[in-house]
């Protein structure tokens, strides 16, 4: 076991009662010790999610007060008992920690990845939740086939999941439509490696033109309700969509004779825990990111980052959808 790492406070966001972003409160508390398989990081950077709206504003309850944050990246400062495979001073990446909204926190050793050297902390804490459903998306939920010329669209280009899966499915040879709700983020998505963007006003007409009225043969799409119908309507025949999220809303009920009707369209709707079941598809979801981001073909783009004691104003900025990239805190 190594040394307990504890000093006499750190700082952390608690949330002692639900509600706007100002209930997001900087204290100074204790500093959580390693318990048995677990490690102590020192955060360097801290991943801001959508997860964590929710559980402030009690629309996902979580016992209160709490610290929120399942993601971050840091250095160890502490291992707890019968932890083998991680020392003090190795740099880690996790999106399954609790409490990273602190100067520190405590993460299940199996939950956690260890960073290669050239890749900078700030983008490893950026990567975990976005980069590794990107990933799932592009290789697992669904497999366009490059040989055959498939063609594909992603909704919301310029998010964080959307700039990352646009540029895994460039790299494995697939041609990348996408939306976005502004000409500037539609620019953006180009960048990624899309060969045409849309607004979400006429996105399906604009894919059956693109395609010589043949459509896409995976959709991909986080936004759910407001965009489910010309999901399908922009498939191809025996096209797949990967409702993946309901950044809009979630999808009503529907009748499933649609899908026939359709072309023999079919609809999954997966969740990253699905597709991180076991240690080896852990590390190997990590390894292929941090090797894409080591050879340059995939760029993890950080919208904005705040200071720690700022987490209401990032939770503000990432409510208001008008970000690209990811949000972050710095300590």
């Amino acid at each position: 076991m190594g040394s307990n790492g504890r000093e006499a406070a750190m700082r952390a966001i608690i949330v002692s009662e639900t509600g706007g972003p100002e209930v997001l409160v900087a204290h100074e508390t204790e500093v959580p010790s390693a318990g048995p398989g677990e490690l102590l990081v020192e955060a360097a950077a801290i991943g801001v999610n959508f997860i964590e709206i929710y559980q402030r504003q009690g629309v996902y309850s979580v016992p209160l007060p709490f610290t929120p944050g399942t993601e971050g990246a840091g250095t160890v400062i502490a291992v707890g008992d019968g932890v083998t495979e991680f020392a003090v001073g190795d740099r880690v990446a996790t999106a399954g920690a609790r409490g990273t909204y602190a100067d520190q926190f405590v993460v299940s050793a199996d939950q956690a990845v260890r960073v290669p050297e050239g890749i900078d902390l700030e983008t490893a804490g950026a990567l975990p939740l976005q980069g590794c459903t990107a990933h799932y998306l592009a290789t697992s939920a669904a497999r366009p086939a490059p040989a055959e010329g498939d063609t594909v669209l992603v909704h919301a280009g310029a998010g964080g999941v959307g700039l990352l899966l646009t540029q895994l499915l460039v790299a494995h040879g697939v041609r990348v439509l996408t939306t976005a709700s502004t000409d500037e983020k539609r620019a953006l998505s180009l960048t990624a490696g899309a060969i045409r963007s849309f607004a979400y006003d006429d996105f399906a007409d604009g894919v059956r033109e693109f395609t010589e009225g043949e459509g896409v043969s995976v959709v991909f799409d986080g936004v759910g309700l407001t965009t489910f119908d010309d999901s399908l309507r922009s498939l191809a025949v025996r096209g797949t969509l990967v409702l993946f999220g309901g950044a809009s809303g979630q999808v009503p009920p529907f009748d499933l004779q649609r899908l026939n009707a359709g072309g023999s369209l079919m609809v999954t709707r997966p969740s990253l825990p699905h597709f991180m079941r076991s240690r080896d598809e852990v590390e190997w979801r990590y390894r292929e990111l941090f090797e894409a981001i080591a050879a340059g073909t995939l760029q993890v783009r950080i919208g904005q980052r705040f200071v720690l004691a700022d987490a209401a104003d990032a939770h503000r900025a990432l409510a208001s959808r008008g970000t690209t990239g990811k949000l972050i805190l710095v300590p």
